[in-house]
């Protein structure tokens, strides 16, 4: 096994791929996010500054990224392979991330991207209800996942809600800015050839099935 890596636009999926693949192949997720948020608990230097900065909105220092980054990739557990979330957003972080790769042995793995047209996206964004009780999410816009009553949760009966970014501006902001901030991402992990374009147009299954047989060897 290698390093997985998922890149893709908002509500397309990638989460729910990233736990299969995780599930299926009992690997550890590494979420730069989770990691952050551990450090920022420590009573130390390192912990306060993660904690201040992440309470003010600002971003870690790159360098301190890559620290905790490689340290966490170190770990027995990564040995066998992992999935790597939340990293790396810049095209300078890509190139870091190989370099902290190569001093620990591992290959950049497979990067998978999945494709999925822009009005599918807008579509599940924008049709998103969550039950404000048990936080069960429904889709309006789609026959499978829409609830039986409108605007009440099919599970407890609570009252469905629209988040406030869940709408078509917000979306389409959200689309310009992935579009803008992974082109040179996807372009460095096409040329270095471990790129993977994957239909997210797909069932949830159909897609993942993609994914496995590129992993497993098969869809190569």
């Amino acid at each position: 096994m290698k390093s997985i890596m998922f890149i893709a636009p908002p509500a397309a999926g990638k989460g729910t791929q990233a736990d299969l693949v995780i599930e299926k192949y009992n690997i550890p997720h590494i979420s730069t996010g989770d990691i952050l948020r551990d450090i920022s608990k420590e009573d130390s230097e390192l912990g306060s500054y993660v904690l201040e900065t992440l309470s003010s909105g600002g971003l870690v220092k790159d360098e301190i990224t890559y620290q905790l980054i490689e340290n966490r990739l170190k770990k027995d557990d990564c040995k066998k392979g992992f999935v790597i979330d939340g990293f790396p957003r810049t095209l300078d972080q890509a190139i870091e991330y190989g370099k902290i790769l190569e001093r620990l042995n591992y290959s950049i793995g497979e990067v998978f991207l999945i494709d999925i047209d822009k009005d599918v996206l807008e579509k599940r964004v924008t049709g998103r209800r969550i039950c404000e009780n048990c936080k069960a999410i429904y889709n309006i816009n789609s026959e499978d996942s829409k609830p039986q009553i409108e605007s009440t949760c099919d599970e407890c009966g609570g009252r469905l809600y629209q988040r406030n970014d869940d709408n078509v501006e917000a979306f389409n902001n959200r689309y310009e800015l992935y579009e803008k901030k992974t082109e040179p991402i996807i372009k460095y992990y096409e040329e270095k050839g471990v790129l993977y374009h994957i239909d997210g147009n797909k069932s949830i299954d159909e897609v993942f099935k993609q994914i496995d047989d590129i992993i497993s060897g098969v869809g190569k």
